[in-house]
Formats: structure tokens, C-alpha cells, sequence
């Protein structure tokens, strides 16, 4: 990163667990001894200002950092790291309970109210939205998603573009994020004047809105009223007393890497398999689905998550020195695309745009497998709150208050990348690259490289 700050914020990220928390006042960890058991994995808060200390917490016991604050950190640790960081000093005393889900934040929707929503739209905007289920999820929830066209039934020879939300069960601001395209797309479309923005990418593009990957994780996260910090989605893993594979770990392209856990356990556990997960299998064969005549149809996508205010680009499983350069799987004209429209999205919402193994290595999330698996040039964005020293300390759970304007935020961005959907290598004035014969003699002569990894 270009300073000791951005270096801290690629750290923090490493790692995100869960963490359902306690009630009551700060108070002194060694002083709870006699008190009943606390649930394994606690919010605690560590008094310091020193960025040292910061990636010890990140790198040699990994816990997770919820905030940073001007003369503190926030953590979420499991017992054994709360026993490692008062073995080496550190003074660490229990946070409270954050926000609950039922008395603070009505305005944000659950399953229910978000199916009964879309399913009101579609009902409203026949013309254009098209809802259907890819698929269900490990406990049988339909994924939803909305086709957005001006002929909505036919599969026409249009560019298409791809949004997803909830991967992650606590990033509730995604599906906001999802609903807000669903009203944008639907209420200022309009027939009779071609000329505006929105009326002229649904009638020249075909929009997939998928509202959430994990429905079943994001029901269990404020099921009793109180966030549980949950990431995974919710199926078992046979042997263990643990719940959950991280979905963003499960994607096929390079799955089992570095940045993804093999312990069922832990909250970036990979799964047993590429695709091991119901919810990735109907993500990944909808998304081949797409493939017509050989070639792919969608041509840009973003998957929504919180937090940092970050764009994202491919590939996260890079790391070292490999990192920001053209290798045998990225040909330099596809990282300068990715990089040239994640600069120009970011120009428009202030996020921090860099490819995504800057921010820290990952394998199995689903930029990598789109871009990799299928040349989709597609992004992560990482919503708000931010997560340095000034800003707000509320991590996944933001206010209610803040929907509209974070989602909002997003608007000149994607709009963006939509009127670049029909030809993203003239972003870079290659605009020849987009002539159907050359790029799939590319691809043709590409394919055993993505078929080998």
C-alpha cells in the first residue's frame, strides 16, 4: 500500500470470523473467572495506537478486526487467541453486545419482506422484470433473481451484466444494495423517452439482479433478535460440531488455495470440494448457462460486500511479487481493462480501487472464478462503512439511516460499468479487441490454461 495506513487496512481484512457477542459493561477479561461461561468467540476492545500492534493481531494470531478507533482496536477472537494475546501482554477487556436487529434496524429487510418485494416489482413491471430461482439453498430457499429487459422473455443478442449480493450472511447492506438496482431499474425505466440513461441500458442490455447467495446464513444472523456475526452459509459439516462453508471460498476456479481455510471450523472454510456448496453450484450453472454458441453472454458483473469501501478486481489468489502483473491466465490487455474501469468507478463513489490480492490472498471467491472460468471482467465492491482510524465503528451492522445513501453512493458507478458492458476493451482504445472472431480465437487458444488450473 502506499502508506503505513493503507498497509494496516490490507492487513485488518485478512481474516473475518464470526462472532455472536455479550451483554454488559466493558469489564476486565482476568476478572470474569467465576462468572458462567461465555460463548466462544468475543467482541474485546485492546487500548493502543500502535500500527505494530495491529499486524501482530492480523498475522500471527489472526483474529479478526472489527475496528480501529484513534487509541484502540476492536477484535473478534475465540477464546484460544483471547488467551494468546493476554499471554503476550496485551490488555483486552469485553466489548458489549452491538446492535439489535428487531429494536434498531427495522428498515432493513428480511427474507421474507425482500421476497415480498421482488415479487411485488416483477408483479408491477411484467414488461421488463422476469423473477425467477437459480436454484435453493442448503435449507431450501429459493435464490431469487430478477431478468431486467425491455423483452424480457427473449434471450436477445445483447451484452449482459451480473450483480449478486449476500454472500456473506452479516453484510446486510448488500441486499439493499440489490433492492436499490431492482427500484432503479424498474422506476425510471420509460418507454416513451428512449433518450434517458436508465431506459436506454435496459433496452440494450439484459440485467441479472441475484438478491442473495445466502439466504439461509443471513435468517440465522438475526433469528433471535441479536446479530450474530454470521459469515457461512448453513450447511453441516459431517464429523464436526461446526456449521458452514464460506461461499466465497467455494467457487472452482484455483479452489483450495491460499486464503481459504481446510478446517470446517473456521470462518473461510473452503468446503469439501470445488462448488461443494447448493448455493455456489446454482451460481456457477447459471452463470455457464450463459455460455451461447461457445461464447459468454455476460460481459461485466460486481458482486456486493461489506466493508471497507473498496473496489476489487482479479485475481485474489496472487500473492507476492505476482500481484498486479499480467500472467499466463490474465493477458495484460484484461488487467489494464480491469484496472481502467475499477479507477473510473471508484472516481465516481470514493472507494479505494486496487486489484484484490493488494488487499490480501484469497482462492475460490467469485471475480476469480468469473474472470478466470469465463473472461468476465467483474468486480467486488466493498461498501460501506470504511475501516481506518475517523470512521464509523458499526462494521457490518451500518444504521438504517444509512441505506439510502449508501446505495445511492453506487448509482454513477454501475451505470458506468453497464455503458461499458457492450465493449470493455475501449476503455483502453483497443475497441478491435471486441470483434466477436478475434476474441474467441483468444479464447480458444486460452482455454487449456483455465482448464489446467
Amino acid at each position: 500500500m502506499r502508506s503505513a495506513t493503507r498497509t494496516v487496512c490490507v492487513l485488518i481484512l485478512l481474516f473475518i470470523i464470526l462472532a455472536p457477542l455479550t451483554t454488559g459493561p466493558w469489564h476486565n477479561v482476568e476478572a470474569q473467572s467465576e462468572s458462567p461461561p461465555l460463548p466462544d468467540i468475543q467482541r474485546y476492545r485492546i487500548e493502543t495506537a500502535n500500527n505494530v500492534t495491529t499486524q501482530q493481531l492480523t498475522t500471527d494470531i489472526a483474529v479478526t478486526i472489527d475496528h480501529i478507533g484513534p487509541d484502540y482496536i476492536d477484535i473478534l477472537a475465540a477464546s484460544s487467541e483471547r488467551d494468546a494475546l493476554l499471554a503476550q501482554g496485551f490488555d483486552i477487556q469485553l466489548s458489549p453486545r452491538p446492535l439489535i436487529f428487531s429494536q434498531v434496524d427495522q428498515t432493513y429487510q428480511t427474507y421474507d419482506e425482500m421476497v415480498a418485494n421482488i415479487q411485488q416489482v416483477a408483479q408491477t413491471y411484467p414488461a421488463i422484470v422476469q423473477l425467477s430461482s437459480i436454484g435453493t439453498s442448503y435449507e431450501g430457499r429459493p435464490l431469487w433473481m430478477a431478468k431486467i429487459s425491455d423483452n424480457v422473455t427473449t434471450d436477445e443478442a445483447e451484452p449482459e451484466a451480473l450483480f449478486i449480493g449476500q454472500y456473506h450472511a452479516r453484510e446486510i447492506l448488500t441486499v439493499e444494495m440489490m433492492l436499490y438496482l431492482l427500484d432503479m431499474f424498474t422506476r425510471e425505466y420509460d418507454p416513451t423517452t428512449p433518450d434517458n440513461e436508465i431506459t436506454q441500458l435496459v433496452n440494450t442490455r439484459e440485467i441479472y439482479l441475484l438478491f442473495s447467495v445466502n439466504p439461509d446464513g443471513g435468517v440465522h444472523d438475526i433469528a433471535s433478535g441479536i446479530y450474530q456475526y454470521w459469515r457461512k452459509n448453513r450447511q453441516p459439516n459431517e464429523g464436526f460440531g461446526c456449521i458452514g462453508t464460506d461461499p466465497n471460498r467455494n467457487h472452482s476456479y484455483r479452489w483450495g488455495g491460499t486464503g481459504a481455510s481446510v478446517s470446517p471450523c473456521d470462518n473461510t472454510y473452503r468446503g469439501t470440494g470445488p462448488a461443494s456448496t447448493p448455493e455456489i453450484t446454482a451460481v456457477q450453472n447459471f452463470v455457464n448457462s450463459r455460455m451461447v454458441s461457445g461464447r459468454q453472454q455476460i460481459e461485466v458483473a460486481i458482486s456486493f460486500h461489506t466493508y471497507g469501501e473498496l473496489i476489487l478486481w482479479p485475481y485474489g489468489y496472487q500473492s507476492g511479487t505476482a500481484c498486479g502483473t499480467p500472467i499466463t491466465d490474465m493477458p495484460a490487455d484484461d488487467l489494464a481493462v480491469l484496472q481502467t474501469m475499477g479507477e473510473a468507478m471508484a472516481a465516481t463513489n470514493g472507494y479505494t480501487p486496487q486489484q484484490s490480492c493488494k488487499l490480501y490472498t484469497t482462492s475460490g471467491d467469485f471475480v476469480d472464478w468469473a474472470y478466470g472460468a469465463h473472461r468476465i471482467f467483474a468486480y467486488t465492491f466493498e461498501m460501506h462503512p470504511c475501516f481506518t482510524t475517523g470512521c464509523p465503528g458499526y462494521g457490518f451492522y451500518p444504521p438504517g439511516s444509512v441505506i439510502a445513501t449508501e446505495t445511492a453512493r453506487n448509482r454513477k458507478a454501475i451505470l458506468y460499468l453497464l455503458q461499458q458492458a457492450d465493449c470493455p476493451y475501449a476503455t483502453i482504445d483497443k475497441p478491435d479487441r471486441c470483434n466477436a472472431s478475434s476474441a474467441d480465437d483468444e479464447w480458444q487458444l486460452w482455454l487449456p490454461i483455465i482448464q489446467k488450473a
